[in-house]
Formats: structure tokens, C-alpha cells, sequence
């Protein structure tokens, strides 16, 4: 075989293979997270219209599945923002846990903004509504199994009701459902302040001198003199802060019980005392499973050829995504799963986005069907994230610093994993 042959051959070869790895990292199924977003709607913070433009287009990140309401906003709670970076320092013990975030709100102020939120939801009927499109509601007040099919990868069939209440199968099934899918669905309600980065850099170098001064610590005034010029380097900017509050569908045993039993009718037998039953519950809650804050840089410097429109619809998406990743790092319930991309080396399509750091951990699970067509995951080992090559898949990343570097890898076992086990973070 001459060189012209044997290089073609090894083309096609090569082809093959990265289409087939390809294929096979993005057909992997799995049974994702559902998410549903909403916003705050302040129309007197500035430039509130692009935020929230952005904010309705943006993608829900692909590890979950999308479970959008038509509603998209909440109204600002009407309560008093309590600024406390003044407030004095009592005592000289513990004093650095004890100072406020730079324009914090107080306790009181939070748990305000907490229950108003919640009311809303609740006047809304948000929970029943996120319950009404995991079984498909119709206009006429029937449901029917057809997305929980679709995203648990279940034999539509099998999941018939009627052969469900008469089968053990059919039980475990249901039970499956519940419990991996829609147990696991989750409302964000997301507040967005758009803040110039100047007077947050004085007010971060206001309070540091105010510490350095009360405890005479000299590292702590470096730090003072460090963020003053930290400003004048950067240029003129804004920064979007965004706080998230995380809510969780409630759907156990006894939740999943009534819906059967006492609300479950399809359009072709519909119940009309049943739908009637359904329409008057209050029987679906969200409960809160915590709210964490985050930053996003809108860099604006003579060297941007963008629009600050675009700058801060850019900054608004990092935001999103910024909060979305210290809320999984910090709540384990919300963690998602994500697909090995190749096994030599250890790699996944997880990034900055993500909020990946070196030494982070995640634990590899390989999925398996068991006699009852129940999917369950069971783990193979533990990977650390390899600090020489992490992706930056941040929104828009590869227009402002191209890289080549397309995946994440990490450190672990050889010839253990391959395309298609799931990977989670363990810390």
C-alpha cells in the first residue's frame, strides 16, 4: 500500500472514530434535573429592560431539563433595603466573620424579601402549575405521561396508569418517575442590581481601612491600598450582582398518592369532579432550599468594540450562570450529573461555567437498568479535576480569549471510564 492509500485509509479511519466518540458522548441519555426561572422585576434599577431582556432569552443551561413557565417575572417586595456597611464594631473577637457584605442587606430585610417571594409563588399557584406541564394538562383539564416518558426514558406503555395501579412494575415505574425526576425540579428567582464597580471598590476599601484601623493589621490595609489601585487599572466598569433564591417541588409518597388517586383523569374519560379537585387544591408546595449571591464583570475600556448594551446582556448571562454554580456547589441536592466525554484522558464537557476549580472532586457513576427498567446509579470512583486544563465555557469566552482547550480533564484511574459514565461533584 503506498503512502497516498495508506493516508487515506487513516483518515477515514480517524473520521470514523471521532464521529463514532461523538455520537456516542452526545446521544448519551440520562435522567437531568428540571429547572424553572424566574426574575425580579425592579423597573427603576437602571438599564432593568436589557437585563430582563436577556434574562427571558437566555437558555436554561443544558444539564437541566427545561421547565419554563409562561411566567417569567415577580414583582419587587416591597421592603426597606437595610445598607449595613456601617454599622459600628462592637467587639475585637471573631471580627472579621461578624462584618456585613459590602451592600448587604440585614436580617431582617432578607427574611422579608424571602416571604414576599413565597407569597407570590404561592398566590400564583406556581408549584400546581409546574405539576399541571409535568403531566401535560390539557385545556380541558386532562394529563397524560407523554413528557415524563420523553425525559425519563420510559416505554410510554409501561407507564400507562391503568396498567400501572395494576402492576408491580407499573408501580416502580412511577415510583422512579417521582422520585428522579420530579422531585427533582427546581424554581431560581433571580434578582438582578446593576452596581458601578468604582463605588464598590470604595466601599470595599472603606471597610478594610476601617478594620485595618480597629485591629492595627497591616495586611489587612494592604489589601485597602491593593483594591484603590485594583480601580484605576481596570478602568471605568459596572459590575450585576445577582441574587438567586432556590426553590424545590415538594413530591414524596403521600403528594404522589393524592395526584393519582384523587386528581389523575385523561381526556378521553375525563373526570370532571376530578378536575374540579385539581383546580381547587393547594395541596403542591415549593419549598426553599436556599439563596446564595454572585458578581459578573461588565468590562467597559477603550479597547471594547461593543456596545454597553451588549456588555450588559453579556454580564447578565455570566450572572445566571455564576449563581447557578455556587448554588450546586453549596446545596448538594441541586447537583447535577454531566457526561464523560472520553476515558484517555479524563474529560468532560464541564467548565468555568460550571464554576470548576483545580482539586474540585466528582464522583463517577455508571448508570444501570435493573429487572424493573428502574435506572440506578452506581459509583465507580472519584476523579479530581487536573489544574492544567480546565475549559473556559463561559458565555461569549471565545470571542474575548480563544482558546483551544475544548473540555476539562482530570486526574484518576486509567482504563477505568469511558464516554458516557456521569460525573457529579462531591465538594
Amino acid at each position: 500500500m503506498n503512502s497516498l492509500k495508506k493516508g487515506i485509509v487513516l483518515f477515514i479511519l480517524t473520521f470514523f472514530y471521532y464521529s463514532h466518540s461523538q455520537e456516542t458522548f452526545t446521544d448519551v441519555k440520562y435522567k437531568r434535573s428540571s429547572l424553572c426561572t424566574l426574575m425580579v422585576n425592579d423597573a427603576s434599577r437602571e438599564h432593568s429592560e436589557i437585563i430582563q431582556n436577556t434574562f427571558e432569552s437566555a437558555p436554561i443551561p443544558e444539564k437541566f431539563n427545561n421547565h419554563i413557565l409562561s411566567l417569567r417575572t415577580v414583582p419587587k417586595v416591597d421592603t426597606t433595603f437595610v445598607e449595613t456597611e456601617d454599622e459600628p464594631v462592637e467587639e475585637k473577637k471573631g471580627l472579621l466573620s461578624k462584618l456585613p457584605k459590602i451592600g448587604g442587606q440585614n436580617k431582617e430585610a432578607k427574611e422579608s424579601i424571602q416571604r414576599g417571594i413565597y407569597s407570590y409563588l404561592n398566590e400564583n399557584d406556581i408549584a400546581k402549575q409546574i405539576v399541571s406541564k409535568w403531566f401535560n394538562r390539557s385545556e380541558k383539564g386532562g394529563f397524560n405521561m407523554n413528557l415524563i416518558s420523553e425525559r425519563g426514558l420510559y416505554n410510554a406503555t409501561d407507564l400507562d396508569i391503568k396498567i400501572a395501579h395494576n402492576t408491580e412494575r407499573g408501580k416502580a415505574l412511577l415510583a422512579d418517575a417521582g422520585e428522579q425526576l420530579i422531585n427533582n425540579t427546581f424554581v431560581i428567582i433571580t434578582d438582578f442590581k446593576y452596581t458601578n464597580k468604582e463605588e464598590v471598590a470604595a466601599k470595599a476599601k472603606g471597610l478594610l481601612s476601617m478594620v485595618s484601623t480597629y485591629t492595627g493589621n497591616s495586611e489587612v490595609a494592604n489589601i485597602a491600598d491593593v483594591t484603590s489601585v485594583g480601580v484605576g487599572v481596570m478602568g471605568k466598569g459596572y459590575i450585576i450582582k445577582t441574587t438567586a433564591y432556590l426553590y424545590k417541588l415538594v413530591w414524596n409518597e403521600e403528594v404522589a398518592s393524592v395526584f393519582y388517586n384523587d386528581f389523575w383523569t385523561d381526556d378521553s374519560s375525563l373526570d370532571l369532579n376530578k378536575k374540579k379537585a385539581f383546580d381547587a387544591t393547594d395541596i403542591f408546595k415549593l419549598e426553599l432550599v436556599g439563596t446564595e449571591s454572585s458578581l459578573a464583570d461588565v468590562q467597559s475600556t477603550v479597547l471594547t468594540k461593543k456596545s454597553n448594551e451588549d456588555l450588559i446582556a453579556t454580564a447578565t448571562v455570566r450572572a445566571i450562570d455564576n449563581v447557578i454554580a455556587k448554588l450546586q456547589r453549596e446545596y448538594e441536592v441541586f447537583r447535577t450529573k454531566s457526561p464523560l466525554l472520553s476515558g484517555d484522558p479524563i474529560s468532560a464537557k464541564v467548565g468555568l461555567k460550571e464554576g470548576i476549580e483545580k482539586g474540585d472532586k466528582y464522583e463517577v457513576l455508571e448508570q444501570v437498568i435493573n429487572k424493573d427498567g428502574v435506572t440506578e446509579y452506581k459509583r465507580v470512583g472519584v476523579i479530581k479535576v487536573d489544574k492544567e486544563q480546565i475549559w473556559d465555557n463561559r458565555y461569549l469566552a471565545d470571542e474575548e480569549s480563544p482558546s483551544e482547550i475544548m473540555y476539562t480533564t482530570f486526574s484518576g484511574s486509567q482504563n477505568k471510564y469511558y464516554s458516557g459514565m456521569l460525573i457529579r461533584q462531591i465538594n
